[in-house]
């Protein structure tokens, strides 16, 4: 039979027991802020030379299979900061520029070539240059921003409104040129001299750009790609 000073030694000893476990309990680990990063992108308009474009950020290859003449890459994560962005192409001289990315920000480098005319040192030759656009402030309604990188000095394109009419853009070689999109969404028809250009698919209020520029026959292309914030030439 379990009397009244059994019943307290059983009582100081579960009480014991329960407080050892309560001690020795894990704790959680406290939680790990989210990594800042800026983002890179890279256009490719280079039509002149060999091979597929390389891309290196601060020596490392960042793709080994390379990209192709309207290739678009997705935002490449790095840390914010100063990073060499260099480009290589086999039959053009290379590109190389620096970078300061600020976090949650992207910036986008569009490689394209120059003619370098022949001098007393040298022969004549085609040189990587890159245009850089950064972010400004977000937009709120819908834009188009035309940048070129074609060997013409300006492009004449035409965009289309929901009721046929169609607006004039004059773009000029490695400017920005924006007009206002007054579809809500669907795909917005563009147009120049030398017939149809891509059209752009528009849907959320944004920004979204249209790279022109020159194939490896010298014919003008288009390609389009969505940026949430505008851009500007840096």
């Amino acid at each position: 039979m379990q009397t009244t000073s059994d019943s307290s030694h059983f009582s100081l000893r579960l009480a014991c027991v329960l407080g050892c476990c309560w001690l020795v309990a894990p704790t959680a680990a406290p939680e790990t802020p989210p990594r800042k990063v800026g983002f890179v992108r890279i256009v490719n308009a280079l039509a002149q030379g060999q091979d597929r474009l390389q891309l290196l950020i601060d020596g490392e290859v960042m793709n080994a299979d390379g990209y192709q003449l309207g290739d678009v890459t997705g935002g490449i994560g790095l840390t914010p900061g100063a990073h060499q962005i260099t480009l290589k192409r086999v039959g053009v001289r290379d590109g190389v520029t620096r970078i300061a990315l600020v976090a949650d920000n992207t910036v986008t480098l569009i490689p394209f070539a120059e003619r370098v005319p022949a001098s007393d040192d040298q022969a004549a030759h085609w040189a990587m240059r890159i245009l850089r656009l950064k972010q400004l402030d977000p937009e709120t309604k819908r834009t188009a921003t035309f940048v070129s990188v074609s060997q013409t000095p300006e492009h004449e394109v035409e965009i289309r409104a929901p009721n046929g009419k169609w607006t004039k853009v004059f773009v000029k070689r490695l400017t920005l040129a924006r007009t206002p999109i007054h579809y809500p969404e669907g795909y917005v028809p563009l147009r120049c001299k030398s017939g149809k250009l891509p059209s752009i698919p528009v849907g959320e209020p944004g920004n979204y750009v249209v790279v022109l520029y020159d194939d490896a026959e010298g014919k003008l292309q288009a390609l389009n790609l969505q940026d949430y914030k505008y851009l500007s030439a840096d």
